[in-house]
């Protein structure tokens, strides 16, 4: 199945897509696709045209009526509220659910020791498989896009890329290819039932990825392997995380050091039949942007 030679829109018809997290790094991007396609598309954030607070469950409902589909950028934060939200939005009369989970939920040890099974993206997965009405499951590994719009995009501009990740690799998933199956989910059939593992198409260590940058700007950010304790604390005391946020992304890059992350995933092939987008492309496209100065 592609997006283009067997697409059959069964949404439009039946009222408009609700996209949570609409001015985030895919939720954005979902929204431009999906108005592209003419389908009539609420942004909903907490500063978005559709107000929408994760925290503030009276904002809930305002978002979902008349929605017919929902593409669910959940909190990690545990207890998850996706369960109740997705009671919420059935109750509403949505009919399709598209969740952005996480690479390795269901791995155990894939975040390392300390951390269940599945976690806060696991109970989401749980309430829109047992919600009773067409789901889809996305789990991307590490977005291409935290070079550009992210946390690692400091460094890469100073010229000083400081990781806990050693010789790990992984394959970055472009988080326009995570769009393009969140919206072929949302909009055609074929794809109920189904979860999709995302990730781009070759596994790159820290050093391949600064190779790549450095390639198309000309300027080239050295990696410097560094302690996980190190890493953490360096988040709280020069960037203003939490002790528990600087614990949470650290604990992340976990995958990346193991190699977890560097297995190839068909994901991307299976919802539209192609390739997922090569790093070289993500390069190119932001290096034209200017992002990296």
């Amino acid at each position: 199945m592609t997006s283009t030679d067997t697409r059959t829109d069964t949404t439009s018809a039946r009222g408009p897509v609700l996209v949570i997290g609409g001015t985030g790094k895919t939720g954005r991007r979902v929204v431009d696709r999906l108005r592209e396609l003419g389908v009539e598309t609420r942004a909903a954030s907490r500063s978005g045209e559709t107000r929408f607070d994760w925290a503030e469950p009276a904002t809930w409902g305002p978002a979902l009526d008349g929605a017919a589909a929902v593409y669910i950028v959940p909190l990690d934060t545990s207890p998850s509220p996706t369960p109740a939200f997705v009671e919420q939005a059935v109750a509403r009369g949505v009919r399709r659910l598209v969740l952005l989970s996480a690479r390795g939920v269901d791995v155990p040890g894939y975040f390392g020791p300390g951390h269940d099974v599945g976690g806060p993206h696991g109970e989401g997965e749980r309430a829109v498989r047992a919600s009773g009405v067409e789901w889809t499951i996305l789990r991307p590994g590490w977005f291409a896009q935290n070079f550009s719009e992210g946390v690692f995009l400091d460094g890469v501009r100073t010229g000083e890329l400081a990781l806990p990740t050693g010789d790990g690799k992984a394959a970055f998933v472009d988080a326009d290819d995570i769009a393009a199956v969140a919206v072929a989910a949302l909009t055609e059939d074929g794809h109920a039932g189904r979860e999709y593992g995302l990730s781009g198409p070759r596994a790159l260590g820290m050093e391949d990825v600064l190779d790549e940058i450095a390639r198309a700007t000309g300027k080239r950010a050295a990696y410097v392997p560094v302690e996980a304790s190190a890493f953490r604390a360096a988040l709280v005391a020069d960037q203003g995380f939490t002790d528990e946020e600087a614990g949470l992304w650290t604990d992340a890059l976990l995958p990346i050091t193991t190699s977890r992350e560097a297995p190839v995933l068909d994901g991307v092939r299976r919802a539209l039949g192609r390739e997922p987008r090569d790093f070289t492309e993500f390069v190119r496209d932001a290096a034209a942007e200017g992002v990296w100065g």
